[in-house]
Formats: C-alpha cells, structure tokens, sequence
C-alpha cells in the first residue's frame, strides 16, 4: 500500500480531499449502543407542565433534563 499522509497536520490543518479519502468514507454516524439509546415512552401531563416546557425549547430534551436532575441521576 501507498505512503498514506494523514488528513489533518501537525498545525491542525486539514490538507485537500482526495479521491482515496472520498472512497474509503463512511457514511453516517456509527449505530449507538442499544443500552445508550433513548427509547419512546407515552407520558400524560398537565397542560400547564406542557406549556412550561415548552416555553423553555426542545420539550422532550427539557423533560430529560428535569426528571435527570430530579431523580439524581
């Protein structure tokens, strides 16, 4: 096999993409740990517990979030 020159330098540069780079690539992210992975679960919550969350972005991210903090977790 060729002499194969990494893609990022010493100096933290990324030199020009090759054809040989572009054929060995993966595409996407690789599968997480199914032990990691979020599952769906069906919740029913107060109009106003929904509304709050809401108001603070990314509902199921915040609900995360607020029951981690409150569990301990």
């Amino acid at each position: 096999m060729a002499d194969v020159k990494p893609y990022i330098g010493e100096d933290g540069e990324v030199r020009e993409l090759d054809e040989h780079f572009f054929t060995n690539a993966k595409r996407g992210r690789p599968p997480m740990p199914s032990e990691l992975r979020k599952r769906r679960v069906n919740l029913m919550l107060a109009p106003d517990v929904i509304e709050a969350l809401k108001a603070r972005g990314a509902m199921s991210t915040e609900a995360d979030k607020i029951l981690r903090e409150a569990l301990g977790l």
